[in-house]
């Protein structure tokens, strides 16, 4: 599925001065069909009552699913993936340690990504079930 390999420390090399290194995500597996990351559940990630905030998760959901396109691209120096559309439904709170988010694909068409990221807590119950649509896009835009 991914047209390119590329090693986990290339991944995180990626989030270096992003809101993904800023929030504490970790990449922490890549598979034929996945790839997996960490984000932390603490004061970078929590919303007011002291829960993660679900707009952290948005943003380890869109994180995966965009450097999963970004793998995807036949040809990244003249494409790129750029987020159309991400919804989330928030099932269960989490108030510290880490989550752990997967993606995987729906649909992986010429103009359009779609992808599915589950993300889970630490005993693997499901916090966060999200939909990221990505449009491909030529670089010059």
């Amino acid at each position: 599925m991914f047209t390119r390999s590329i090693t986990l420390d290339a991944l995180h090399s990626f989030s270096q001065n992003t809101i993904s290194d800023h929030l504490g995500i970790e990449f922490t597996e890549i598979g034929n069909d996945y790839i997996t990351a960490r984000m932390p559940v603490d004061k970078r990630t929590h919303q007011p009552f002291g829960i993660l905030h679900g707009g952290a998760s948005v943003v380890l959901a869109e994180t995966l699913g965009s450097i999963a396109s970004f793998l995807c691209l036949p040809d990244p120096e003249k494409q790129h993936a750029v987020g159309l559309e991400i919804n989330a439904n928030h099932i269960r709170s989490a108030k510290t340690g880490f989550v752990y988010g997967t993606v995987r694909p729906i649909h992986l068409g010429r103009t359009t990504h779609i992808w599915d990221i589950k993300i889970t807590n630490e005993e693997s119950k499901l916090v966060c079930i999200s939909r990221l649509t990505v449009a491909i896009v030529n670089a010059d835009r």
